[in-house]
């Protein structure tokens, strides 16, 4: 069976890796390249600590587990050119204010009724986990779980693998598609016209517009995100350490600006810090007002930061979608089109999860859990809203 993934992100190439090992014949398509824009454009988070009890909980939980033997795999079995996933293990540490301290006590409460370990730390466990920490912070949670890839790297080995394995890559734009009695047969290309079995939809903030391309409703949109990258230093953050707001932000449907804290050292000795959302279209217009609250955030939180020097800030558009669940599965309306998008923020941790379940939408694989949260047929994603 052939199959054209089109984005040759994270998602994209976790797809095609699956769909390869499954014995699919396997073409990826993307206009820029490996990771060339969302998964180059992120902090390359494996995130449970972020999630509350319910489908995506469930997906992160079970991505994780995944996440640890791919990157085994691919870093064990590395091919000439290919590069290392840089997994670390490292935990993550969630801490609040005094104001904040109850709701992030009740919040771990909940995500340990479903199996994500979450160890709530007083002032002097906090301490010793963290000592650059500011000395007025009242409680944090260890998740012990917590992980992280260097993101380009990341797809960059999972596409590789697939290759490997016979898949093939063209760089290319997509700009309609080739339909066969109301069914997706393929695409047409700056380059030409590409048959196929099947056609999965991995174009992140762009998805609503590929769908389109096939006569299909799609409500994903772009929600941008800013970060800062500091010059190497010695290390003196050991775990991702982020504020509770984080998780408000993450879940919130409000298109204005909001940010909070994420800080997390990289083995180049750089410090990634984070966090903003909002939702501007696919404009890279006053960039100064998130990149400045976020700064002034960050260095509340480790006061080390305010004499630190920056190397660089970005941007990137992460995929929205109005549930906050990604779209994975067949198109409701169109036959042989296939979705996987709309993880937002959660993309590289989803990966090799959402891949096993595009395996098993297209092939019928088994699926590593109950898919049904996620199918693009939910009335969500219906009617692109603006």
């Amino acid at each position: 069976m052939r199959v054209i993934v089109i984005g040759a992100g994270a998602i994209g190439a976790a797809c095609a890796l699956a769909l390869t090992e499954a014995g699919a014949d396997v073409i990826v398509i993307d206009r820029t390249g490996v990771a060339g824009e969302t998964s180059s454009r992120c902090e390359g988070n494996i995130l449970v600590s972020d999630k509350g009890p319910g489908p995506e909980a469930l997906m992160a939980i079970e991505a994780n587990r995944a996440w640890r033997a791919l990157a085994e795999r691919l870093d064990a079995d590395r091919l000439p050119g290919q590069p290392a996933t840089e997994f670390e293990a490292k935990g993550g540490v969630v801490v609040a204010f005094a104001g904040g301290a109850e709701a992030l006590g009740s919040f771990a409460e909940a995500q340990r009724g479903i199996g994500i370990r979450a160890e709530v730390l007083d002032r002097s466990a906090l301490r010793a986990a963290e000592p650059h920490l500011a000395p007025d912070l009242a409680v944090g949670v260890h998740y012990a779980d917590d992980a992280q890839v260097q993101p380009s790297l990341a797809t960059q080995a999972m596409l590789a693998r697939a290759r490997h394995l016979g898949a093939h890559l063209r760089i290319t734009e997509v700009t309609g598609a080739v339909m066969h009695a109301g069914r997706a047969r393929g695409v047409l290309t700056t380059e030409g016209r590409i048959d196929a079995d099947a056609v999965v939809n991995c174009a992140g903030p762009w998805a609503g517009e590929v769908a389109a391309l096939f006569g299909a409703d799609l409500d994903i949109r772009p929600r941008r995100g800013t970060i800062l990258v500091t010059t190497p230093m010695p290390q003196r953050v050991f775990h991702k350490v982020y504020d509770a707001d984080y998780v408000g932000a993450v879940g919130s449907a409000d298109a204005a600006l909001q940010t909070s804290t994420v800080v997390e050292s990289t083995p180049a000795g750089t410090v990634l810090i984070g966090s903003s959302r909002e939702r501007v279209g696919f404009s890279g217009a006053g960039l100064l007002a998130p990149l400045a609250e976020i700064a002034a955030k960050a260095s509340r939180l480790f006061p080390f930061l305010r004499d630190t020097m920056l190397l660089r800030t970005y941007y990137g558009f992460r995929p929205y979608t109005p549930d906050h669940l990604p779209a994975i599965g067949a198109d409701a309306q169109v036959s042989g089109l296939f979705h996987a998008a709309g993880h937002e923020g959660a993309g590289i941790g989803l990966a090799p999860t959402t891949g096993a379940l595009i395996a098993h939408a297209v092939l019928g694989v088994a699926a590593p859990l109950d898919p049904a949260p996620f199918l693009p047929s939910r009335s969500a994603l219906r009617g692109a809203a603006a």
